[in-house]
C-alpha cells in the first residue's frame, strides 16, 4: 500500500438532504480504486452547495451541513467541508476542486520552525491526488448545451480525473465516446460499477416527506430526526419553494438519483 497514489474524493451536490446513496457512492468508489492496485484512498469530502444556487426547495446551508455532519458520524474517513456554501456567491464546480487542491498541496508544505524558518517535517513520498466523485448522470450532464463550460470540463478531467459511479439507465462509455474531452482524457476516468443498483433520490425523499411517508431505512437515522425536529420538507415547511436558478446558464446539480451529484 506504500506505494500507491494516495487519493482524497471531493463530492459536490446540494445533499438536500443526504441520503444513504450519497454515502454509498464513496464506499464502492474507494473500492474500485484499492482493486486497481494503483490508488489508496486516504480520505473523502462532502462539499454542499452554496445558498445562493436557489434551488427549488433548498433548505439553508447550516441545515444541509449539519444533516452531512450527523450522516458522517459512523464514518472515519469521510468529512464534510463547509468552505463553497460559506462564500459570498454559488460557486462553480472546478473552482472548489482548485479550492481543495490547494488546501491539500498546503497541508503537504513542511512547517517552518519557529527560528530561522527551518523545516521541522519531511514532505511525504507522494503528493495525494483529488478527484471528482460523481454518479453517471453528472457525466451525462457534460453534453447539456450551455450548462458546463468546456475548459471547466477539460480541467476537472485533466488535471484532477472523475471517479464515476454507475447508474442504472445510463451509459457512461456512450458519454465518454460522445464528448471529444472526455475521450482525450477517458485515462483519468474511473467507471465504477455499483453491485448493489441504489436508486435513493433527495427528490423522492422530498416529496415523501411532503406527504408525510415514511423515509426510514434510506436516510441515516439521525438525519430523519433532525428533518422532524426543524420541519424540514414538509408540507408547511417554511422552506418549501425557496428559490429557483434561471435555467439556460451554468447550473449547479444536486446527488445522483435527485440531481447529478455536482455543480457545475
Amino acid at each position: 500500500m506504500k506505494s500507491r497514489i494516495p487519493v482524497v474524493l471531493l463530492a459536490c451536490g446540494s445533499f438536500n438532504p443526504i441520503t444513504n446513496m450519497h454515502l454509498r457512492l464513496f464506499e464502492v468508489a474507494r473500492d474500485h480504486l484499492h482493486q486497481t492496485g494503483m490508488y489508496q484512498v486516504i480520505g473523502g469530502i462532502i462539499s454542499p452547495v452554496n445558498d445562493n444556487y436557489k434551488k427549488k426547495d433548498l433548505a439553508a446551508a447550516h441545515h444541509r451541513v449539519a444533516m452531512v455532519q450527523l450522516a458522517l458520524q459512523m464514518s472515519d474517513w469521510i468529512r464534510v467541508d463547509t468552505w463553497e456554501c460559506e462564500q459570498a456567491q454559488w460557486m462553480e464546480t472546478v473552482k472548489v476542486l482548485r479550492h481543495h487542491h490547494h488546501q491539500l498541496l498546503r497541508s503537504l508544505s513542511p512547517e517552518e520552525g519557529p527560528d530561522q524558518g527551518t523545516a521541522v517535517s519531511p514532505a511525504p513520498a507522494a503528493a495525494p491526488e483529488l478527484k471528482f466523485l460523481c454518479g453517471a448522470d453528472v457525466l451525462k450532464t457534460f453534453q447539456t448545451p450551455n450548462l458546463w463550460k468546456d475548459e471547466h470540463i477539460q480541467e476537472i478531467v485533466e488535471k484532477f480525473g472523475l471517479v464515476c459511479v454507475g447508474r442504472a439507465g445510463h451509459d457512461p462509455k456512450a458519454y465518454i465516446m460522445g464528448s471529444p474531452i472526455l475521450r482525450r482524457y477517458q485515462h483519468n476516468i474511473h467507471l465504477v460499477r455499483e453491485p448493489v443498483q441504489n436508486e435513493i433520490s433527495a427528490t423522492y425523499i422530498r416529496s415523501a416527506l411532503g406527504q408525510g411517508q415514511s423515509v426510514k431505512y434510506l436516510l441515516p437515522d439521525a438525519v430523519i430526526a433532525y428533518i422532524k425536529n426543524h420541519n424540514l420538507y414538509s408540507r408547511d415547511s417554511p422552506q418549501k419553494g425557496n428559490g429557483t436558478r434561471n435555467s439556460g446558464a451554468e447550473t449547479g446539480q444536486g446527488g445522483p438519483a435527485t440531481a447529478p451529484l455536482s455543480s457545475p
